[in-house]
């Protein structure tokens, strides 16, 4: 049963990390965007960092799933 749930924490934890970059590679265009405000470009770089921080950890999180389901 641990198996089944750790499989299925890997496929969760893998879309969010694909979620998490994407929107960081938005969140990046933004911020490098001149003719956003400078207000938008900041947050947009935060949010970016943010996003970045999010994905490490899903990803990181999905590699450790995957090994546990394998045992």
């Amino acid at each position: 049963m641990d198996k089944i749930q750790n499989a299925a924490n890997y496929v969760t934890d893998s879309v969010k990390g694909a979620t998490h970059g994407a929107s960081k590679e938005a969140n990046k265009e933004v911020a490098k965007d001149s003719n956003a405000s400078l207000g938008t470009r900041a947050s947009a770089g935060k949010d970016a960092l943010g996003d970045k921080v999010d994905e490490k950890k899903s990803n990181t999180s999905a590699s450790v799933n995957k090994e546990a389901a394998k045992h």
